[in-house]
């Protein structure tokens, strides 16, 4: 009698340490994905800015090409 309980608090603690590691991953996962997202917003403000600073510099660029 005393194996198979033993056997069986081994596997219930087996299962919550896994448990518990499920749960930080799926926390890591999150932060993970709120980061990827903030970046994912800073190179678009980025591109945005990089693009209304081209235009003029385009233009004058067009001006100089057509003398």
């Amino acid at each position: 009698m005393l194996w198979p309980m033993l056997a069986l608090t081994l596997a219930f603690c087996g299962i919550a340490v896994l448990g518990v590691l499920a749960v930080r991953v799926f926390v890591e996962v999150r932060r993970l994905s709120g980061q990827l997202a903030s970046s994912s917003q800073q190179i678009i403000r980025a591109a945005e800015d990089l693009e209304r600073a081209a235009g003029p510099l385009a233009a004058s660029a067009d001006s100089l090409r057509r003398r």
